[in-house]
């Protein structure tokens, strides 16, 4: 018998590793039948057999032998005298089983057959995809650096398959390159043109807890829950914990033996800063514990409009605010409350200003030091003081006093 060479469209299949047999079968046997209802106009007496380790497929015509002339339905039944010239031994009542030649069909409709047979793997496997990964939206994953474009990087799985991770859903300290392992969580799963797209995402709050669920069992086993997770990415998360074992402490849960379960996370956000803070019920508290790393004096709350006057000593109003307004734009989003800062008991806004040890990304440590020494801990008494002054009172030389100065005007600059 001819047979059509099928062993590509099989080796779809087998590629395809979440496609079962049964699946695999009902769709060759859908192709196979359709083409037996064109020729036919009926395939109830045809049994088409799949060999899928091989890559090839018989049909088989089923008819009943029936005594000459009294051939009644010809595609169910055959002449005594028909059926005895394939086998002479056959009697009436018999039933012939006979093997169809695929080349009858032709070989423009073969050909019509493995298309449409190779279309459907296609759309199977799709469908596949998009399933696998829709189940598993949230989840964080592994993937290897095939591909960098401006715009987005191109991800290959374990098993081949494409994903792609934005520009947009990066880190902005992320750099990668081909060949590299990334982790990034699954964000959803687009259709384009019927094609699946899975998106992943390294900037989402999903991102972080499921980092914060493998690094730390309690949360893996329910015992502590992540509230809320707020992030500027790259720059400072808050996260709200609450335990329901009163015997754990949430918060150095999470942190870690000198944050030991903290730090692996940290460097897996790129030096990210991440405030854990017991959550609680008491909107007051909460805003003090947002306001992490600076310590409050007083708050004025309006429950009804959602907002809070928050005022704190003059040295903890920078630390409140944060580096482009990082902290206090994150407490707000945690709190779902509008906060102003305020300098402890007086009016008047505090002038914006920035704690020093922010800079420490552009600053070195001894330098920081060496103006905390002499009475500058924020931008703003840096740029108080004239070069002179500041060569006259630490052990810098001019030219470190100009870059300071330089680093600090950009940033108030910005804002």
């Amino acid at each position: 018998m001819a047979s059509i060479n099928l062993i590509e469209a099989f080796q779809d299949f087998k590629e395809a590793e979440n496609i079962d047999r049964p699946t695999m079968m009902k769709v060759v046997e859908d192709v196979f039948k359709t083409l037996l209802r064109k020729k036919y106009t009926s395939d109830d007496n045809f049994d088409v057999i799949v060999n899928a380790e091989k890559g090839d497929l018989e049909i088989i015509r089923r008819r009943m032998i029936v005594e000459d002339g009294q051939v009644e339905d010809p595609l169910a039944q055959v002449a005594y005298s028909d059926a005895v010239k394939i086998e002479p031994d056959f009697e009436v009542g018999e039933e012939l089983y006979e093997e169809i030649d695929l080349l009858d069909f032709g070989r423009r409709a073969i050909l019509a057959a493995k298309q449409t047979l190779a279309s459907r793997i296609s759309d199977l496997k799709k469908n596949v995809l998009a399933k696998k990964y829709g189940d598993r939206v949230g989840d964080i994953i592994s993937a290897e650096v095939y591909q960098v474009w401006k715009k987005e990087i191109l991800l290959l799985d374990e098993e081949g398959n494409e994903l792609i991770l934005p520009k947009s859903e990066q880190i902005p300290q992320d750099y990668f390159k081909k060949g590299e392992s990334i982790r990034a969580v699954v964000k959803k799963v687009d259709m384009k043109n019927n094609n699946p797209v899975i998106i992943l995402s390294r900037t989402s709050p999903e991102f972080l807890a499921k980092l914060l669920e493998i690094e730390v069992p309690e949360i893996f086993d329910g015992l502590i829950v992540i509230k809320k997770i707020v992030r500027d990415p790259g720059e400072r998360a808050k996260v709200a914990v609450e335990s329901y074992d009163d015997r754990i402490d949430p918060v150095g849960a999470c942190v870690g033996m000198k944050g030991s379960r903290i730090h692996g996370i940290v460097r897996e956000l790129k030096n990210e800063n991440i405030d854990v803070i017991n959550w609680t019920s008491n909107i007051q508290l909460l805003i003090q514990r947002s306001l992490t790393p600076a310590k409050i004096t007083s708050m004025e709350l309006d429950n009804e409009g959602h907002h809070a006057n928050v005022y704190l000593k003059p040295d903890q109003v920078s630390l409140a605010i944060g580096r482009r307004g990082v902290n206090i734009k994150l407490a707000c989003e945690l709190t779902g409350y509008e906060l102003d800062v305020y300098r402890d008991n007086e009016g008047e806004v505090e002038e914006f200003d920035i704690d020093l040890e922010e800079f420490s990304d552009e600053i070195e440590a001894w330098i920081i030091d060496e103006l905390k020494r002499v009475g500058c801990d924020t931008g703003r008494s840096v740029l108080n003081l004239t070069p002179e002054e500041l060569e006259r009172r630490t052990d810098l030389e001019k030219e470190t006093i100009a870059d300071v100065r330089r680093i600090l005007k950009e940033e108030f600059e910005k804002e």
